[in-house]
């Protein structure tokens, strides 16, 4: 699975098509400390105001912090707001 992995990463570099579109891989854009953006997840395992932990393609995103709370929440898309303090990825 790794070589088909590497075979479309390098075909998309090549057409600079961006990779979270291909190869489903999550997008993370944070915002301070206050905002997390977050595209390609799939499903939310844990949810608490001190940690959040939400389901990837690989793996899973964990992001603690307080007063964590989901502003928005999309099919493959979700808006984060809170005290931030870490954000971990887990395969």
């Amino acid at each position: 699975m790794d070589k088909r992995r590497e075979a479309i990463k390098a075909v998309t570099d090549f057409l600079e098509i961006p990779g979270d579109l291909v190869l489903d891989l999550p997008k993370v854009i944070v915002i301070g400390r206050t905002e997390i953006y977050l595209e390609n997840h799939r499903g939310i395992i844990e949810y608490g105001l001190n940690r959040l932990r939400v389901n990837l393609s690989r793996g899973f995103l964990e992001i603690e912090g307080d007063n964590l709370e989901i502003k928005a929440l999309m099919p493959d898309e979700m808006s984060i707001t809170g005290k931030i303090h870490s954000i971990k990825y887990f395969d």
